[in-house]
């Protein structure tokens, strides 16, 4: 029933929250969850907190084991950050899915202490107060837990779990949600690791527990191929740069370029025989807009974009034949993606101008053809963009083109966009103060990456600022220009 209530449909009208019956009528929020109490026989006063106080809670879980009782208990701590509103927030209803792995990772049946008996392997506790303690019994050996499982609240969790402890639910862990969650976490910790290793000129070490975790992924021919193809997904620079306290781009960019290569040379035979394998599906059946093709194809891309950094000839090889033969645009363009940001190839251009030919009666299509190149993190990216601004179907007038070749630069392509000179900037600014009175709507959104200059290095925190004062002098701004560019600078 929880559940329910926080998926339920909502929408405000004014300062009021209504929500949409199966039937389409709009019931107030308290209608709403009135004859949600009245169907189940149940109080939900304080589940009303969900829609009357703001802000994300925060969920922190600590463990303690009784081996001489065999008891296993969880303790969680809720709170929620203060907003404008209100600054003392009451404790929230938080449905908290959860089950118990054992050492070979088997799912432990879970007894309350105050339960007869068990009730399944995975178990939904309501978190009601601000700390609270469930322990479970006949617990034989300190288990591993997974928590919010299914993402069964919208909360920040945390809990502290080791390296170790999270290659372990990558590798075990039924519940797909808190698999991929791991994997995220574990790629995180290391990568953090190697970003503070280039900070002090050590040399990059990639922790092996990434690589063998991962390893274990690719070889499990059961799991979901699109959720394999999110596993293998490392964390982005945007993400890296916006859990850091102070963004270091370089670090950030060479970091995860280096992991990506270490992954894709240890793991080169895994994800060899997985790319030929979901390739040759590929080839053998037509392009059908279903699930399973999705899958296959999402498994099939990431796979051949980290082939593709070895350089290896047959991979290249792969990687034409794919651009050539495929019949859909998410496999060429991927072919394309990967030969535009190889080191290795010297088929771009050609690959280049055959795409653009074949396409160029079609803006949308064309548009992707912009951002691959944009977005290149390969040295010399400005220089691209200023020739992508020059070609014939660019048009400076179109949004969607000035999306697709400067959006992409400055918000996909960070290595280049943040260049230690300051020029990437500075064509950031040039351009919003050129489009301020043609589209001052597009121009305050191309603005977006120099509002963020407070997460850089000082020496990137006074070029972007400089910029922005640049473009507030330089004459009459538009409204939506200058609220966005006065308000970053306050």
């Amino acid at each position: 029933m929880l559940h329910t209530l926080l998926g339920a449909k909502g929408f405000r009208q004014g300062s009021d929250l209504y929500f949409e019956r199966h039937d389409g009528q709009a019931v107030t929020c308290d209608d709403f969850i009135k004859a949600m109490e009245d169907a189940n026989g149940v109080d939900l006063a304080q589940f009303k907190r969900w829609y009357s106080q703001a802000g994300t809670p925060r969920l922190a879980v600590s463990e303690a084991y009784d081996a001489a009782a065999k008891t296993y208990s969880l303790t969680f701590r809720q709170t929620c950050p203060a907003t404008p509103d209100k600054v003392e927030k009451l404790p929230f209803v938080i449905p908290v899915a959860l089950g118990l792995l054992a050492a070979d990772g088997s799912e432990l049946p879970l007894r309350l202490s105050n339960e007869a008996e068990a009730a399944g392997t995975t178990r939904v506790i309501s978190v009601t107060e601000a700390e609270q303690t469930f322990t479970f019994v006949g617990i034989a050996a300190k288990p591993l837990p997974s928590l919010l499982r299914g993402f069964s609240a919208p909360v920040k969790l945390s809990f502290p779990y080791d390296r170790d402890q999270l290659m372990f639910l990558m590798q075990h862990d039924s519940d797909g949600f808190n698999r991929w969650d791991a994997g995220q976490q574990l790629a995180v910790q290391v990568l953090q690791e190697m970003i503070g290793q280039y900070q002090s000129g050590a040399e990059l070490v990639l922790d092996p527990r990434l690589v063998t975790a991962l390893g274990t992924v690719l070889d499990n021919e059961q799991l979901d191929p699109a959720m394999v193809a999110e596993m293998l997904s490392l964390p982005g620079e945007a993400y890296l740069t916006e859990i850091s306290e102070v963004a270091d781009v370089d670090a950030i960019h060479a970091a995860r370029e280096f992991a990506r290569l270490q992954l894709a040379e240890q793991l080169h035979a895994p994800l060899w025989r997985r790319y030929q394998a979901n390739r040759e599906q590929s080839k053998a059946t037509p392009y059908v807009a279903e699930a399973e093709h999705f899958a296959r194809r999402a498994l099939q891309n990431i796979a051949l974009s980290y082939l593709m950094l070895t350089g290896k000839p047959d991979v290249l090889a792969a990687t034409l034949d794919q651009f050539d033969a495929c019949d859909n645009m998410t496999e060429r363009l991927t072919a394309l993606a990967v030969l535009v940001n190889s080191p290795f190839s010297a088929d771009k251009a050609k690959t280049l101008a055959s795409f653009a030919e074949h396409f160029k009666d079609n803006p949308l299509v064309m548009d992707q053809w912009f951002s691959v190149q944009a977005a290149s993190t390969l040295p010399g990216g400005l220089e691209r963009v200023r020739a992508l601004m020059e070609h014939p179907a660019f048009n400076f007038k179109n949004p969607n083109k000035v999306r697709a070749v400067i959006g992409a630069f400055a918000g996909q392509n960070l290595i280049n966009f943040h260049a230690a000179d300051g020029s990437g900037y500075r064509f950031i600014a040039d351009i919003v103060i050129r489009l301020n009175a043609m589209n001052p709507q597009i121009a305050s959104r191309q603005l977006a990456p120099l509002t963020r200059w407070r997460k850089y290095d000082a020496k990137r925190q006074a070029l972007m600022k400089g910029e922005l004062e640049r473009i507030l002098a330089s004459g009459e701004l538009s409204s939506d220009v200058y609220e966005v560019v006065s308000k970053s600078l306050v």
